[in-house]
């Protein structure tokens, strides 16, 4: 019997925020509010989720990865960054409705988290589009990678995607 390879070993996951670092890190959250996404170009969206303990409305930002509306209904793919264990990605496994603000326009969608092939396809299409930010994301998130598809698809299948489809439901403003 031939022994399997191990496993690449697991990141280390970047810590929470906490004090000034988390003050600075839901500043784009105050930004949204205030009527200023358009600034963020499509970029990065606001997603208003339902707290699996509270059932309160609770908001986050996050980077859009890749975004479609060409054919059927409009989608928004993002990633968690702080891995499996990150509040808003726990939330939509427990309630997947929740509503995005891009720019000033809300819309209604539903979340499905992307099996790991998927996320590893995503982050390769996406590292040529962004190269520095795709170097410093996988350094933030303790990856080590060396510029190639294949390192960034290696990422791509350890880090959570979710794939934020618009529904026919009314957005609410999360206000």
């Amino acid at each position: 019997m031939t022994p399997q390879p191990a496993p690449p070993p697991e990141p280390h996951r970047p810590a929470l925020p906490t004090g000034p670092r988390r003050t600075a890190a839901r500043l784009p959250v105050h930004m949204f509010r205030a009527g200023l996404g358009p600034l963020f170009r499509g970029r990065l969206l606001l997603l208003v989720h339902t707290g699996r303990t509270t059932g309160l409305a609770r908001q986050t930002v996050i980077e859009v990865v890749e975004g479609a509306a060409a054919d059927g209904p409009r989608s928004w793919t993002v990633a968690s960054g702080f891995g499996p264990g990150a509040d808003w990605y726990r939330n939509l496994l427990r309630t997947p409705h929740a509503t995005v603000q891009v720019g000033r326009r809300f819309h209604a969608v539903t979340a499905h988290v992307l099996p790991a092939e998927e996320g590893g396809e995503l982050m390769a299409r996406y590292a040529p589009r962004h190269p520095r930010t795709a170097r410093r994301l996988c350094a933030f998130m303790g990856f080590t990678v060396d510029g190639g598809a294949e390192d960034y698809r290696r990422v791509g299948e350890s880090i959570p995607f979710v794939r934020l489809v618009e529904s026919a439901g009314p957005a609410r403003s999360g206000r």
